[in-house]
């Protein structure tokens, strides 16, 4: 179960090892980097259009989802730019910032790679195997590269591994996101234990979804995977409008993806002081996902 959590740092730490002092292989790192970046979401969207069992109870899935999207991010965002004004954070990119509407657009282009992967996946007479695999294998070619990334921005290990404000971030997103729980059982009428158990997804929606359609039945796993999909869509169109003013916010409702599908954006638009912040964050979280939904659901 922690396998994939622990994997993710194994790119990351051979990359680090890696000094270029090449400029052109730098820039042609970078340029990788934001072509993967699309990859991935195009993949994503191919998987969530082979996701099964889905039609019944749609519309209760979709009320799930909205209520616990709605509470869950309400409490997050009410919490977490309290960081930003305690414990600021210089938010900076070697690229030149783009008016807020061109950023709008760039981030919608995200979406809509996530879209027509959906689309594709829906028109096909079959369904495409090994499209998890091959995300997967390049989500881990993606951390290689931002490895690389790391260790030629002068980082160093202890500032990337130990990070006050990655802890913090982690601590405000875990009770905020149970406080949003709470909210959501009150207005479904649904038992607390239940509810604090899918507000613990922090994001994970492929693990979330699972350990919830396992103890819960599909409606809570259809939920669970929909509301963790959701929160990653919005961050990948919020984190570029907003993480200059408000980076430890950006970061923290990213959840747990700030560790891995996130990470390139939020270090190709926050800059590479984000990256550490971000890992620590996303690792606390990843880590405690599984966690906390089996301890709540043993609870149930």
């Amino acid at each position: 179960m922690y396998s994939g959590v622990f994997l993710i740092f194994l790119p990351l730490i051979i990359g680090y090892f890696i000094v270029l002092k090449n400029e052109h292989w730098l820039n042609r790192i970078n340029q990788a980097v934001s072509q993967l970046i699309y990859v991935i979401l195009f993949l994503m969207g191919l998987s969530l259009s082979a996701l099964d069992n889905l039609s019944t109870n749609l519309q209760t899935i979709a009320l799930y989802t909205a209520t616990f999207f709605f509470s869950i991010s309400l409490c997050n965002l009410a919490s977490l730019p309290l960081i930003d004004k305690l414990m600021p954070v210089e938010a900076s990119s070697k690229t030149k910032a783009l008016p807020t509407y061109l950023m709008a657009l760039e981030s919608a282009k995200l979406i809509l790679v996530v879209g027509a992967g959906l689309c594709v996946g829906l028109s096909l007479p079959f369904k495409l195997p090994y499209v998890d695999g091959a995300s997967g294998s390049i989500l881990l070619l993606l951390l290689f590269l931002i490895g690389i990334q790391l260790r030629n921005s002068g980082l160093t290990l202890k500032q990337i591994l130990l990070n006050k404000h990655g802890m913090i971030i982690a601590l405000v997103v875990i009770l905020t996101s149970w406080c949003g729980g709470l909210i959501a059982a009150y207005i479904l009428n649904i038992p607390f234990t239940n509810a604090l158990s899918m507000a613990s997804g922090f994001g994970w929606y492929s693990l979330s979804g699972i350990l919830m359609g396992d103890a819960y039945g599909p409606i809570y796993g259809g939920a669970s995977f929909f509301l963790e999909l959701l929160r990653e869509l919005v961050a990948l169109m919020a984190i570029p409008l907003f993480i200059r003013r408000y980076p430890c916010s950006s970061i923290g409702y990213a959840g747990a993806t700030s560790l891995d599908f996130t990470l390139p954006i939020i270090q190709s638009t926050g800059g590479v002081k984000c990256v550490p912040i971000a890992i620590v964050s996303g690792f606390i979280l990843s880590l405690l996902v599984p966690i906390f939904i089996l301890f709540f659901v043993s609870l149930g």
